[in-house]
C-alpha cells in the first residue's frame, strides 16, 4: 500500500494528461490502468489505429486516382492487409510506449489492473489497497449498441473489431452516421469494400452545421459510400459468417433489408464506470450514466473527481485532455478555466471536416444576428495543384461587432486548420482581425482569410 495526493483511474488523453499536469504541480501521482499498454481506448482502439488506416487507405486512393495525373507511373498499388495491419499496429506502440515513458519521467507510478473505490481516499487495484487525498475518475466511454443488435466482434463489430478484421469485407454496413461510422465506412470503402450507411436521422454528424452536413453527405456519396437516412434498426440476424440488417424507414413504417459480410455498430459511446463502486460510495449520476460534476470536476462525494467520456460534454480526447489539466491544476491550488466555447471537433475522412463555436441553427435558435462568409477551396491554388478543391470554409461572426462566433471547414487539413479560428475566438477576435493578418502563399490557410474577408468588403479570389 503506498499514499498519494492523487490516483487517476483511466490512462487515456484524460487521465495521462492530468498525472502529467499533477506531477509538474509536484503532487504525488499515481494511475491505474488494466490494459498492458497506457493510452486509453484513444491510443490502443479508437483515433490513433483509426488515423492510420484513415492514411494508408488515402494514400491507395492517391495512388489509384492521382497519380497517373502527375507523371507517376508504374504498377497499380493493390492491398496487403496483413501489412496494413501491422502498419496500424506499430503506430499504436510507438504511441503508447511514448505515453509510457512520460509516466516514468514524470516520476506517476502506474499501478497495474482495474481499479475501485472502496471508500473515499482509498483505491483498491487487485489486492492491494492504497490511500489518496484526492481520486480522479477518468475512465472514459464504452461502445453503446441498440436492442435487438448483439456485437460479436466477428460479422457485427464495434470499431474495435472494425479495426482489426480478419480481412476486408466486400459488403460493409454501417449502423449510425455519426464521425466514427463515417471515418471507419470511407478507410474500407477506399479499400473496396461496398459500403452502406444506415441512419436513423435525415442528416449525417448530428448536431454540426446544417450546409456543411449536406455536403458532407452529398461528397462521401460521390466516393462511393450508399446512405439509407431516416430508418430505424430493427434488428441483426447472422448465419454463417453473414449478416442481415433489418430497418424500418421513418417516413413510411416499410421494412427493408440490406446484406453484409460485416456490421459496423457506431450508434454512439456511453460512460464506462462499471466495477469502479459509484452506486456504494453514492456518486450521483445522470440518466445517461454520466458522473456529475461541479465547475471544479468535483462530484458529491469529497475528494473523488472526474473528468472526460464519463461526464457531460462532447466525447473528445482534447476536450478530456483540457478537463484533465484544469482538475490538476485546481487541486495544485490555482484556478484553471475551460471555455467548451472553443472546443472543435474533426471529422477526419477526405476532406476532412471541422467546426468550431456556432452553427448557424444555433444562432438562428439563439434570436442572434450574424453574417457569413464563405470561401471555396475551388479558388484556393494550392488546393488546386493537390487535387483537394473539394469544399469549402465558413465563418460566422456576429452582425453589429464582427466577432466570430463560429466556423465551419470541409476541405483539405481542415482538422488543422480550424485552430486558426480557435485562437481568434479565445481571444474575442472579429473577422476583420483574420482578414488583415498575413497569410502565406500558396497555402490552404488563405481560404481562413478569404471567408474572413467575405464576412466584410468580399473575398479576393472568389
Amino acid at each position: 500500500m503506498a499514499n498519494y495526493d492523487v490516483i487517476i483511474i483511466g490512462s487515456g488523453p484524460g487521465g495521462y494528461v492530468c498525472a502529467i499536469r499533477c506531477a509538474q504541480l509536484g503532487l504525488k501521482t499515481a494511475i491505474v490502468e488494466g490494459r498492458e499498454t497506457l493510452g486509453g481506448t484513444c491510443l490502443n482502439v479508437g483515433c490513433i489505429p483509426s488515423k492510420a488506416l484513415l492514411h494508408a487507405s488515402h494514400m491507395l486512393h492517391e495512388a489509384q486516382h492521382n497519380f497517373a495525373a502527375m507523371g507517376l507511373k508504374g504498377k497499380t498499388q493493390s492491398v496487403d492487409w496483413k501489412q496494413m495491419q501491422a502498419y496500424k499496429d506499430d503506430v499504436i506502440g510507438q504511441n503508447t510506449k511514448g505515453v509510457e515513458f512520460l509516466m516514468k519521467k514524470n516520476n506517476v507510478d502506474w499501478l497495474k489492473g482495474w481499479g475501485s473505490i472502496p471508500a473515499a481516499g482509498q483505491v483498491k487495484v487487485g489486492d492491494e489497497v492504497h490511500e489518496a487525498k484526492n481520486i480522479i475518475i477518468a475512465s472514459g466511454s464504452e461502445v453503446s449498441s441498440l436492442p435487438g443488435v448483439e456485437i460479436d466482434e466477428k460479422t457485427v463489430v464495434s470499431s474495435t473489431g472494425a479495426l482489426e478484421l480478419k480481412k476486408i469485407p466486400n459488403k460493409l454496413v454501417v449502423i449510425g452516421a455519426g464521425v466514427i461510422g463515417l471515418e471507419l465506412g470511407s478507410v474500407y470503402s477506399r479499400l473496396g469494400s461496398e459500403v452502406t450507411v444506415v441512419e436513423f436521422l435525415d442528416a449525417v454528424t448530428p448536431g454540426m452545421d446544417g450546409e456543411i452536413q449536406r455536403v458532407f453527405q452529398r461528397t462521401l456519396k460521390k466516393q462511393g459510400i450508399n446512405f439509407v437516412m431516416g430508418a430505424a434498426v430493427q434488428g441483426v440476424k447472422t448465419k454463417g459468417g453473414k449478416a442481415t440488417v433489418t430497418y424500418k424507414l421513418r417516413k413510411d413504417d416499410s421494412e427493408a433489408t440490406v446484406d453484409a459480410d460485416t456490421v459496423l455498430v457506431a450508434t454512439g459511446r456511453r460512460p464506462y464506470v462499471d466495477g469502479l463502486g459509484l452506486d456504494a460510495l453514492g456518486v450521483e449520476r445522470s440518466e445517461r450514466g454520466q458522473i456529475k460534476t461541479d465547475g471544479n470536476y468535483a462530484t458529491n462525494v469529497a475528494g473523488i473527481y472526474a473528468i472526460g467520456d464519463c461526464i457531460d460534454g462532447p466525447m473528445l480526447a482534447h476536450k478530456a485532455e483540457d478537463e484533465g489539466m484544469a482538475c490538476a491544476e485546481g487541486l495544485a491550488g490555482q484556478k484553471p478555466h475551460v471555455n467548451y466555447g472553443v472546443i472543435p471537433g474533426v471529422i477526419y475522412t477526405h476532406p476532412e471536416v471541422a467546426n468550431v463555436g456556432k452553427t448557424e441553427e444555433q444562432l438562428n435558435e439563439e434570436g442572434i444576428d450574424y453574417k457569413v462568409g464563405k470561401f471555396s477551396f475551388m479558388g484556393n491554388g494550392r488546393a488546386k495543384a493537390n487535387f483537394a478543391s473539394d469544399g469549402f470554409v465558413k465563418l460566422l461572426a456576429d452582425k453589429a461587432t464582427d466577432r466570430i462566433l463560429g466556423a465551419h471547414i470541409i476541405g483539405p487539413m481542415a482538422g488543422d486548420l480550424i485552430h486558426e479560428v480557435c485562437v481568434a475566438m479565445e481571444f474575442g477576435a472579429a473577422a476583420e482581425d483574420l482578414a488583415r493578418t498575413c497569410h502565406a502563399h500558396p497555402t490552404y490557410s488563405e481560404a481562413v482569410r478569404e471567408a474572413a474577408l467575405a464576412c466584410g468588403d468580399g473575398a479576393i479570389h472568389a
